[in-house]
């Protein structure tokens, strides 16, 4: 073999169409596009969305509730579950719940609530506490840490 010898793959050349190009070639005249009508004309497609002139669907639905654009997004996590999951003495942070699995994302905000007991003293840093929660860490020899 020689490069003077050498060709492209068949498969991977497609021919362009060459529209207008005399009636004989299939595709001359009207160029593939028939006679008249919106589609035959310059821009005369319309996009996927579009329902022939009558009120869209999204228009007719009636709109209702809202959506808070300032709304922060908090993963909750209850008092009884780092009681159970974590040994006495052990320091909570975001990264540590991230990395058992608690959390599912890592900047995510964290806010600690009181469902359960707590019987050990544990050392726990999140963004929010309820009252409860933070009360029944203290009371069990722990420590509340607000991270901001």
């Amino acid at each position: 073999m020689k490069l003077n010898e050498l060709r492209p793959n068949k498969k991977k050349r497609k021919v362009k169409k060459r529209l207008g190009k005399g009636v004989g070639s299939g595709l001359g005249k009207t160029g593939g596009k028939g006679h008249k009508g919106q589609r035959a004309r310059s821009g005369g497609a319309k996009p996927n969305w579009f329902e022939g002139g009558q009120q869209r669907f999204t228009q007719k639905v009636p709109k209702s509730g809202f959506v808070n654009p300032f709304a922060e997004d908090i993963q909750i996590i209850n008092v009884g579950v780092l009681d159970e999951r974590f040994e006495a003495g052990s320091e909570i942070s975001r990264e540590i719940l991230f990395a058992k699995g608690f959390v599912s994302n890592r900047n995510i905000k964290i806010k600690v609530l009181g469902q359960g007991e707590v019987k050990k003293a544990l050392k726990v840093k999140a963004d929010y506490f309820s009252k409860s929660a933070a009360e029944k860490i203290v009371n069990a020899g722990g420590q509340v840490e607000i991270i901001k």
